[in-house]
């Protein structure tokens, strides 16, 4: 079964921005992949996806701030965050939804 493996998680400053990466164990390029988030207390919900025809949709709370890509010549799917606020602090995962695959989840904390 595929692996997937995110990163690119770290400590960031309101307004700032970070890339993370979902680096899978096979090829991905035609896969719905999609991203969610967990803060604490609260239950994982969903950031925004990419289809496998290269579609996108996001979230209201992220639209014009996150943008989901993939690179077909890597088996990796990035989700680019900017303008960040506190409320964007969570434990962020990858998951292809058609086989319930999960990464371990990398954190993100946005704070002054």
């Amino acid at each position: 079964q595929v692996q997937l493996v995110e990163s690119g998680g770290g400590l960031v400053q309101p307004g700032g921005s970070l890339r993370l990466s979902c680096t899978a164990s096979e090829d991905i390029s035609r896969e719905t992949v999609a991203w969610y988030r967990q803060a604490p207390g609260k239950q994982r919900e969903l950031v925004g996806t990419i289809f496998k025809v290269g579609l996108t949709h996001y979230v209201d709370s992220v639209k014009e701030r996150f943008t989901i890509s993939r690179d077909n010549t890597e088996p990796t799917v990035y989700l680019q965050m900017s303008t960040l606020k506190p409320e964007d602090t969570a434990v962020y995962y990858c998951t292809l939804p058609t086989t319930n695959t999960w990464g371990q989840g990398t954190q993100v904390t946005v704070t002054s």
